[in-house]
């Protein structure tokens, strides 16, 4: 489905919009942006990766979600394959608007939107103190975290 426009949409109208579709778009504060489908290596990442989360977060205030739950950052809405969210929130709730850690699997098709966009977005959201892209096809990973003012990647 294409979606064509004259002008840019508003978060509002993409939030109105995004309800009546099939499909999971993200929305890069103009327009939607439909999400592409992933590899089973993806999956199984994913998968550990929450798997690990809930155990390590059991019986603490912190919660992990994955991408089937939107977060808002730097005015945009996004479906990250997984996050960490330390605020209470209603069980109707459809976006996060504070998340504290964000996981990204790369892949080829969104590698250099999670590495430039992405974390322009996520650097500029003060309640995110750490964003990890898991590399898809070797154990390794980038994080960068908050250090007073600076955001500091380390390669893993």
């Amino acid at each position: 489905m294409s979606v064509a426009q004259n002008r840019s949409m508003t978060k509002a109208e993409f939030l109105d919009w995004e309800e009546r579709q099939e499909l999971k778009y993200e929305f890069d504060g103009f327009e939607p942006v439909a999400m592409v489908g992933v590899t089973r290596a993806h999956s199984v990442i994913q998968r550990n990766l929450l798997t690990a989360l809930t155990n390590r977060l059991r019986g603490q205030p912190c919660e992990p979600h994955g991408s089937e739950l939107k977060i808002e950052v730097a005015g945009r809405i996004r479906y990250p394959d997984a996050f960490v969210v330390c605020t209470p929130g209603a069980a109707t709730d459809k976006i996060v608007t504070d998340p504290v850690v964000i996981f990204e699997i790369l892949s080829e098709g969104t590698e250099r939107q999670d590495r430039i966009t992405k974390n322009e977005e996520y650097r500029l959201t003060p309640s995110v103190l750490r964003y990890v892209m898991l590399e898809q096809d070797e154990p390794a990973a980038t994080v960068f975290a908050r250090e007073g003012e600076r955001w500091v990647g380390t390669l893993l």
